[in-house]
C-alpha cells in the first residue's frame, strides 16, 4: 500500500498509465482518468486523512444479448465498459465502514449486526450492510475501512451503476480482509444478494456478473445457483465497430407495472407446463402447444414466450458468432434480437402512454443513420430508456450527432468494453 502522497506522484509521473489505458481504452481517456483519480485522492486525503491508501475500480455494464432471459433462468451476452465507479479506501481497525461518495455526506456503517432492516430499503447503507452480510454467510472474513467514491457510470441509463457499486465494496473487502481471493463470480452473487434482500430489489444476476467478471461474458443461468460463466475475447473494436448507447430520455414514472409484467406473464406462460420459469421450457412445448398457451395466458404472453425461446437460443449464436470472429453474422443477431423485443417482447414503449415512443424513434432514426450498416436493439429493461447500436468506425461522429440532434447534447456515449471486471488498480 502507497502513501496518498506516492500515488499523487505516480499520477504526475505518467507511472499508472498504461494501468490505464488497459482500462479505459484509448490514450485520449488518460488527461480525464489522472485528473479524476486526482481529485479523488484529494477528497479522501481532505475527509480522512494523510496516509496509506489503495485505489479500485469497477465498471458499469451493457446488456448485448438476452433481453428479459435472466429471470427465466435463460442466457446472456453482456459486457463491462470504461464508465466505472472508482474508490480510495484504506482499512480501520474499528468495525465500522465510513464512506463518502462524490456530492454526498459522509455516511458510517457499523458492522457489528448485520440483521436486515426494511426501514433501510433503497438506502446506500443497506447495500453496504448487505454486502458485508453476504461476505459473512459465504464465510469470508470482513472488517471496516474509510472510502471516498466517485462514478461515472450513468444512472438511470441501463448501465447498472449500482452493481458497479456493489462489486467495488466486495472487491474492497476481497483486497483488504481476504487478501484478494474471492472469486468474481462470488462477489456477484454477493451483490445481488444485497440488491435482493437488503436493498429490497428483486433483481437478477446478470448486472452483478458482467460488472465483476469483466469483458464479453456470457452466462447461463439455468441453475442460478451455479451460473456457467463464459468469457469471450473482444474482436468488436478490431472489426472497426465502437458500441454506442442512446439515453432517449424517455420518463421511467410509473413503469413499475411494465417492468413486473414481462416476468409474471413469462411465469404463467410456464405454468401451463407446470414449471416456474420459461428455461424450463423447450421451443418446441411453445409452438406445439400455442392455442393453449393463448387460452390459458393471453396473446401478449405467448408472444413474450416466444422472444424468450429464440432470444435464448440466438445468445448461443451470438458467442459461437463472436468466438469465430464473424462480425457479420453477429451483427444480423443482434439486430434480430432488436426486432423480437420491438415485436414480440413488447418492451420498446409503455401501452399506458402511445403518444410518447422515445425508443422506437431512437431505433428508427438510427437505422436511418446507418443506412443498413451496424446493428440496434433496445437496451436493458426497456419501454423509456435507451438504445443500443454497434457503429462502424467512420460513421461514429455522424451516428452521434445524429442521435444528439434529436434527443439532446450528451446522450449518445460511446462505450469501450474493457477486459477487467472490479479491480485493485493499485
Amino acid at each position: 500500500m502507497k502513501t496518498i502522497q506516492d500515488l499523487r506522484s505516480l499520477l504526475a509521473e505518467g507511472g499508472l498509465s498504461s494501468r490505464f489505458l488497459s482500462i479505459y481504452g484509448t490514450k485520449d481517456a488518460l488527461p480525464y482518468q489522472e485528473q479524476r483519480y486526482h481529485q479523488a485522492l484529494d477528497a479522501f486525503e481532505k475527509q480522512f486523512g494523510p496516509g496509506n491508501a489503495c485505489l479500485f475500480s469497477a465498471p458499469g455494464r451493457t446488456e448485448i444479448g438476452g433481453n428479459h432471459t435472466d429471470h427465466q433462468h435463460g442466457r446472456v451476452l453482456a459486457a463491462s465498459i470504461h464508465l466505472d465507479a472508482i474508490a480510495v479506501a484504506r482499512p480501520c481497525a474499528q468495525p465500522l465502514i465510513r464512506l463518502r461518495s462524490e456530492g454526498y455526506d459522509l455516511m458510517e456503517v457499523s458492522i457489528d449486526n448485520l440483521d436486515v432492516t426494511p426501514s433501510a430499503y433503497g438506502t446506500t447503507a443497506s447495500l453496504i450492510r448487505g454486502v458485508c452480510a453476504g461476505f459473512s454467510k459465504h464465510g469470508y472474513t470482513i472488517g471496516g475501512f474509510d472510502a471516498y467514491v466517485t462514478s461515472d457510470v450513468l444512472i438511470g441509463a441501463g448501465l447498472s451503476s449500482s452493481a458497479a457499486f456493489e462489486t467495488l465494496l466486495g472487491t474492497i473487502l476481497s483486497h483488504f480482509y481476504n487478501d484478494g481471493k474471492v472469486d468474481a463470480i462470488s462477489i456477484a452473487q454477493i451483490g445481488q444478494f444485497a440488491e435482493n434482500v437488503y436493498f429490497g430489489k428483486p433483481c437478477g444476476l446478470m448486472d452483478q456478473m458482467a460488472c465483476s467478471v469483466g469483458d464479453l461474458v456470457a452466462i447461463d443461468f439455468a441453475n442460478p445457483q451455479e451460473p456457467q460463466v463464459t468469457q469471450i475475447a473482444n474482436p468488436l473494436s478490431d472489426a472497426g465497430y465502437c458500441l454506442c448507447v442512446t439515453d432517449t430520455k424517455g420518463s421511467h414514472a410509473n413503469l413499475t407495472p411494465d417492468y413486473a409484467a414481462i416476468p409474471k406473464e413469462m411465469g404463467n406462460v410456464a405454468n401451463v407446463f407446470s414449471k416456474t420459469y420459461l428455461g424450463e421450457v423447450t421451443p418446441e412445448d411453445i409452438y406445439t402447444h400455442l392455442p393453449e398457451i393463448r387460452e390459458k395466458a393471453g396473446d401478449r404472453a405467448a408472444l413474450r414466450a416466444i422472444h424468450f425461446v429464440e432470444e435464448n437460443k440466438r445468445v448461443t449464436e451470438e458467442v459461437d458468432a463472436l468466438k469465430q470472429k464473424d462480425i457479420c453474422r453477429f451483427l444480423q443477431l443482434v439486430n434480430a434480437s432488436g426486432r423480437s423485443s420491438f415485436q414480440y417482447l413488447q418492451n420498446v414503449y409503455t401501452p399506458q402512454d402511445l403518444s410518447h415512443q422515445n425508443v422506437s424513434i431512437a431505433l428508427a432514426y438510427g437505422e436511418h443513420l446507418l443506412g443498413g450498416r451496424g446493428a440496434l436493439r433496445v437496451h436493458g429493461g426497456g419501454f423509456a430508456g435507451t438504445m443500443q447500436a454497434f457503429v462502424p468506425g467512420e460513421l461514429v461522429h455522424d451516428y452521434k450527432h445524429g442521435m444528439e440532434s434529436v434527443f439532446g447534447p450528451d446522450t449518445c456515449h460511446i462505450l469501450y468494453i474493457r477486459p477487467f471486471g472490479g479491480i485493485h488498480v493499485i
